[in-house]
């Protein structure tokens, strides 16, 4: 798992390779040289240590930051982003489309019901309506909010989606979340796609695309 995480962020950030160098050597240097004047073995292990946290810290910072760059080029990259996000997160991607790369994904967590849009603006609005009003029939009185995904006016850069999904208030437990999961399934279990063909990592479970 390290040996892929470095390879993944080490292809897709050109200043992580010095980072992680620096934060290796950094302590290294340090320790050795403790051990120079001060006397003592310790210093070495304490440097080496440091070293191997340091690379670590590095590392996980570095590519928190490649995963969001490669989610932004990707379509449902929004969706991805909350996958991998520690908590309970039930995420749906795609339960809204278009053949123009528009999607909004269903996410369901203790802070209630949140809709993630990406794509054009303009035409987002339409599927965000269509989506909140949808689910507006069986989320009773669980909270409803909604992200447009981008860099424009009043909307959420993918950078800043995990921050701002961790710091939602809570206000359902987790039986409560079993239970409205178990209405949001049944009410998403056969989404209306769009006509034309859906990248793969965005295709629901149990819809499958037909032969050409």
């Amino acid at each position: 798992m390290f040996r892929t995480a470095f390879t993944f962020t080490a292809s897709r950030d050109k200043r992580f390779v010095p980072l992680a160098i620096a934060a290796f050597l950094l302590p290294l240097i340090a320790g050795t040289l403790l051990a120079t004047f001060l006397g003592g073995f310790l210093w070495i292990v304490i440097g080496l240590l440091g070293a191997i946290i340091g690379v670590l810290v590095t590392l996980s910072a570095r590519l928190s930051k490649a995963t969001v760059v490669e989610a932004e080029r990707q379509p449902g990259g929004a969706a991805a982003i909350v996958q991998q996000m520690r908590g309970d997160w039930r995420v749906t991607p795609g339960v809204a489309a278009t053949t123009q790369g528009d999607f909004v994904h269903l996410v369901l967590g203790k802070p209630g019901v949140i809709l993630l849009a990406e794509g054009s603006s303009g035409r987002i609005r339409h599927l965000l309506g269509q989506e909140k009003k949808r689910l507006s029939k069986v989320i009773g009185s669980a909270e409803l909010k909604d992200f447009v995904i981008g860099h424009g006016e009043g909307e959420l850069p993918m950078a800043k989606l995990r921050m701002t999904l961790m710091r939602l208030p809570r206000t359902l437990n987790g039986k409560e979340v079993n239970a409205l999961d178990l209405r949001l399934k049944a009410l998403t279990a056969r989404p209306t796609m769009p006509k034309g063909a859906i990248p793969k990592n965005m295709r629901p479970p149990g819809i499958r695309m037909p032969r050409r």
